[in-house]
């Protein structure tokens, strides 16, 4: 009865097939202060002039030069980077933030021809 039963099931089996893709590029203008100790981010940051920004990447390993252009390219703290999942956060002033992600996404479709999404502002 146990054998008839195993082979009623359905096995299922997932595979990330990764793209050449950001798929998010959003700055958070002003956030609360609570966010940044949520992040795990330095609490001690000018607030009333701060930004995080989040960015995700496909392949994950690709978050390494995201970070690279952005410290680069504009005067921003490293948050977090992530590269087995594709994540970067990064700190700084607004314009500074928008900054690195504008060379950010340039580079990323214009010298890799990475499909970029568009950069969002709250």
């Amino acid at each position: 009865m146990k054998e008839l039963e195993m082979h009623d099931k359905m096995r299922i089996v997932q595979e990330l097939v990764p793209g050449r893709q950001i798929t998010l590029l959003h700055v958070i203008a002003n956030p609360d202060p609570i966010l940044y100790q949520k992040l795990g981010l330095d609490p001690k940051l000018d607030y009333s002039h701060a930004a995080i920004g989040v960015l995700t990447v496909s392949p994950a390993e690709t978050a390494v030069i995201t970070a690279d252009i952005a410290m680069k390219s504009a005067n921003i703290d490293l948050g977090f980077v992530d590269r087995f999942s594709g994540t970067l956060i990064i700190t700084g002033r607004v314009s500074e933030v928008d900054s690195a992600f504008t060379a950010i996404g340039d580079y990323f479709r214009d010298t890799l021809k990475f499909t970029v999404c568009e950069k969002t502002r709250t």
